[in-house]
């Protein structure tokens, strides 16, 4: 593919708005780090390293339209025992440059395996994702569980319920205007509003900002994993859901997940949506940890 100058960007100067802003926030990670940029065959992978060398890794893995400055808040807790890699993902909005657009899920899965190899990660890997990523993060338990230790599945886009058609609406519309962006966002994460409008507005600039800077890209959609291969999997795997959930029917995943493939374990946090980490950020850690640490 023909790369510009400024690649990923729309313009030289979006690129330079916006990695300002990045370069800002990235100043407020509140424990020792590193980053590293990572060649793969699909471009250079930004990762964000923290917690003790010697550690478990625990890979984390963004939702769309984001990077690995989602985990900000979440940092101090999980880097604690653990060795953290927070990933940009490669064919999103943050400091990773694709060179080499997905095409599909086993691109990605791929993407992520040499972005492992490349970091000399071997086995016993623990795989965190948040919606979008915690889609991939259940393709890649799919194509090679014997380099896992554990996952976490943070309201996975798809995975395992159907995408509502309410919320595919909203997300359409989202990409015309910056209105309907925000108008979506809201909806998205009513729970962070009620609880803090002002913190929740300052998230929904983010991804108002990476819309207007970012060209736009074709989406690889999510898709839900068939009964068959969720029974399939041995990983041990925790499923983490707002009660409020809007992408789909927390009730329905967790009664799907029981009947289908019992082995993972599930956990309802409430007063939240899809929202979760940032309205429950303690409850969502001490879940994850929990399940890790256990």
């Amino acid at each position: 593919m023909k790369i510009s100058g400024y690649h990923p960007f729309k313009s030289r100067e979006a690129k330079e708005k916006y990695l300002k802003f990045y370069d800002a926030r990235a100043k407020e990670w509140p424990v020792p780090s590193e980053t590293k940029i990572v060649n793969t065959s699909f471009g250079k992978t930004l990762v964000r390293i923290s917690g003790p060398k010697n550690a478990q890794p625990l890979v984390l893995q963004h939702g769309i339209g984001s990077n690995s400055l989602m985990w900000l808040t979440h940092i101090i807790a999980l880097s604690k025992d653990y060795r953290i890699y927070a990933v940009d993902n490669i064919y999103d909005c943050g400091r990773s440059i694709y060179t080499r657009a997905p095409n599909n899920s086993n691109d990605f899965v791929n993407w992520l395996d040499e972005l492992f190899n490349a970091l000399g990660l071997e086995n016993n890997i623990n795989l965190v994702g948040m919606s979008y990523g915690g889609w991939l993060t259940s393709q890649y338990a799919l194509q090679f569980p014997k380099r896992l230790n554990k996952i976490v599945l943070i309201a996975p886009s798809a995975t395992i319920q159907p995408i509502s058609s309410r919320f595919t609406i909203r997300a359409v519309l989202s990409v015309i205007h910056e209105y309907f962006l925000r108008s979506f966002l809201h909806w998205t994460f009513e729970d962070f509003k009620k609880k803090d409008e002002e913190e929740m507005e300052k998230v929904t600039d983010t991804f108002v900002l990476a819309s207007k800077c970012f060209k736009s890209k074709r989406r690889i959609a999510s898709k839900v994993i068939g009964d068959n291969e969720l029974k399939s999997i041995k990983v041990p795997v925790l499923f983490l859901v707002g009660e409020n959930e809007k992408i789909y029917s927390a009730g329905k995943a967790l009664q799907r997940i029981n009947n289908v493939a019992p082995q993972i374990k599930t956990e309802i946090i409430p007063n939240a949506g899809h929202d979760l980490l940032f309205v429950q950020t303690e409850m969502c850690d001490n879940k994850i940890l929990e399940f890790l640490d256990g």
